[in-house]
């Protein structure tokens, strides 16, 4: 199956929404990344996401130069063409992106896909993410009200996060105290700015808690159920139905997430959760552990040649891939995606 079109897209996050489970976001730094997400959704049998960061595309851009814009659309064109080997429909999306890198950022590839539409194709990615928490909520929705209008134009859905996620993500650091938590008030601001679907449909990264980076269950104070709050409390403004759920929540820094708070979490309205930390740790454990027990093969110790077997980069390669794959795999299952893909 190709990338996503908006279509599969948005039917992607519906049947998430309907059947309370959440897609895997995986970030992803480099072709052989990408192709570990994208064998692990095959292997779960779940639809999923990849995306990329700031700090990933500029990785990917190369080091000569680091431009973002040019590693996004790299890997993405790539992905378009590996991924339909791949039994499973992925979804593309750019990670968090603060105010001072939009222009370097997520414009430009709303125009790349804005372009592409015009053509009468789909778009490069189907989804961005606009990184507002560091602005006062009034800037925020203001400039989110301007990038759902273009995102919406391009058969783009848009990613908001209205209030901080502590610790510190491709350079927006956050502390971590009891400012973390998105209320009631905040959540009717953004409905009454961006809309309930009318403007472009959005994905919204609330808080209640969250951390990026690695914690262990405890140290931090997870409060998934203040989301059917900001639920309820739109829907009774805008008079829905009781148990209605206006908003589709995005679940950042979760890592060291205990099963009850992700399942109470799904109850609540979340279809995607981010995961990088973890994988990250999945891709490089197995090198480290390739490297320890080939220590005399990869290195040329005491005036000898080495193991070109061993420090070949194919070998603890595939290793990577492997461990990363799995992890998606466990990911998809915490999440209730597995089995559910849309062919």
């Amino acid at each position: 199956m190709p990338i996503a079109t908006p279509e599969a897209y948005a039917e992607m996050l519906d049947r998430a929404k309907a059947g309370k489970f959440a897609y895997p976001a995986i970030n992803v730094t480099s072709s052989q990344t990408l192709h570990a997400a994208l064998r692990g959704f095959a292997e779960a049998e779940s639809d999923g996401i990849v995306q990329i960061s700031t700090g990933g595309a500029e990785f990917l851009g190369g080091q000569h130069n680091k431009d973002m814009v040019t590693g996004a659309v790299a890997l993405a064109e790539f992905a378009h063409i590996v991924a339909a080997k791949y039994d499973v429909t992925i979804a593309l999306h750019t990670d968090h992106c603060p105010k001072d890198k939009l222009d370097g950022y997520v414009r430009p590839l709303l125009d790349v896909s804005a372009e592409r539409v015009a053509k009468g194709l789909n778009p490069l990615f189907q989804s961005h993410m606009w990184d507002g928490s560091a602005e006062t909520l009034a800037d925020n929705l203001a400039i989110g009200q301007e990038l759902l209008a273009k995102a919406a134009a391009a058969k783009i859905i848009l990613e908001v996060e209205i209030t901080p996620t502590g610790g510190e993500e491709d350079g927006v650091t956050h502390e971590i105290n009891d400012e973390l938590y998105t209320t009631v008030d905040d959540a009717l601001r953004t409905a009454e700015a961006l809309g309930l679907g009318e403007k472009g449909r959005y994905l919204l990264a609330a808080s209640f808690g969250n951390v990026h980076g690695v914690y262990k269950p405890g140290n931090v104070v997870l409060r998934p159920e203040l989301l059917k709050d900001l639920q309820s409390g739109v829907a009774a403004k805008y008079g829905q139905a009781a148990g209605s759920q206006p908003f589709d929540f995005v679940f950042h820094g979760g890592s060291g997430s205990t099963a009850e708070e992700i399942l109470t979490a799904l109850e609540n309205g979340v279809v995607k959760m981010n995961l990088d930390t973890d994988t990250q740790y999945a891709f490089t454990r197995p090198v480290v552990d390739h490297m320890f027990r080939n220590y005399d093969g990869v290195l040329k110790v005491d005036g000898e040649v080495g193991n070109k077997k061993t420090y070949d980069p194919r070998t603890w390669g595939k290793a990577a891939e492997a461990g990363m794959a799995k992890r998606v795999t466990e990911a998809c299952a915490n999440l209730r995606s597995t089995g559910t893909k849309l062919k």
